[in-house]
């Protein structure tokens, strides 16, 4: 896991890179991106209630926003294989695919160990 990121999986959450600057197409709490959605970004609204909570309270919504977060990745991923030409994108696109697959089943057991 690297530790120079906020997930620790090469994406922050908040859809920001890590040297703090700004994405381009984002306002500034990442929700939106060339006047679409961006799914999987985290709103500024819910920032602050990560980092308000604790405990138990904290986990759920740990885990819940990164589901989020990693469906919005595969999302992205499927656009690439689907529209993309780059074979470089596409191997690494279905490689995001993969591998955020197996982490949302991952956190999808732990939200349900915890019910």
């Amino acid at each position: 896991m690297s530790s120079d990121t906020a997930t620790g999986d090469g994406h922050d959450m908040a859809g920001h890179g890590s040297d703090g600057g700004e994405m381009d197409g984002a306002d500034m709490d990442g929700a939106e991106m060339d006047g679409g959605e961006m799914n999987g970004m985290m709103t500024e609204s819910q920032m602050n209630e990560l980092s308000q909570a604790t405990g138990a309270e904290l986990d759920q919504l740990y885990l819940e926003l990164m589901i989020a977060h990693h469906e919005g990745a595969i999302e992205m991923a499927q656009t690439e294989l689907k529209d993309g030409k780059n074979p470089a994108a596409l191997k690494l696109a279905q490689e995001i695919i993969d591998t955020q697959e197996a982490e949302i089943e991952q956190m999808q057991d732990l939200l349900n160990a915890d019910q």
